[in-house]
């Protein structure tokens, strides 16, 4: 993983980052429905598919993958890797999980089985030690379905990186689908990036 760091007085991306980021901060949610009529008809786990997708159309952007550092150096990182709650029925608490990305499918869906068999009944917020910087976040609520969805992050307008929230798949119109809702800064992210994003994401489920 590497952070390149941005050099703001050069960025073609200045004067979006300091309106939106200093002049008037702003944080926006969009919730959007999938049809996952296909994974479903694959049989394939849901969670693990999802979590494969989102990362690796969030690898194909930069937009996605702008954060501050530990040193709060604004950069871009060269790959994300998701952080995704598991929950746990006897305590009804959560625990986060983070899976290493590799664009081999069947890998990535071993890895993440391996990351639940060791870690998914540790009971702690962090379940999986040693977090790295190039996380990104990712909840599923599979116990009712939404359309709309927003987080309101008290200290939110300083967090640059996407926030994604799945949940509960219904059936419409002979399709399945699910809702998810994406959470981005607009300091590095426009509408048009997220609907690319949603567009992209959409064709991978499909094939």
């Amino acid at each position: 993983m590497i952070f390149q760091k941005i050099d703001r007085e050069i960025w073609e991306r200045k004067e979006y980052f300091d309106h939106y980021f200093f002049n008037n901060p702003c944080t926006y949610s969009m919730t959007v429905k999938l049809d996952i009529t296909r994974i479903r008809e694959k049989q394939s786990k849901l969670y693990p598919t999802m979590l494969y997708c989102l990362t690796t159309v969030i690898n194909r952007h930069s937009e996605f993958r702008v954060a501050f550092n530990e040193n709060h150096e604004l950069g871009v990182y060269s790959e994300m890797i998701p952080c995704y709650t598991v929950f746990h029925k006897d305590t009804e608490t959560f625990s986060d999980i983070w899976t290493e990305y590799t664009p081999d499918f069947e890998k990535f869906c071993t890895a993440y089985e391996n990351d639940i068999l060791q870690y998914g009944n540790q009971k702690e917020m962090t379940a999986k030690p040693n977090v790295p910087q190039n996380i990104f976040t990712v909840s599923m609520i599979p116990w009712a379905t939404f359309e709309g969805f927003n987080l309101n992050l008290q200290n939110g307008y300083d967090y640059l990186k996407p926030i994604f929230t799945m949940g509960k798949y219904y059936q419409e119109n002979g399709r399945i689908i699910l809702p998810l809702a994406i959470q981005v800064h607009h300091s590095v992210c426009d509408g048009f990036h997220v609907c690319r994003f949603v567009n992209e994401l959409q064709e991978l489920i499909n094939t």
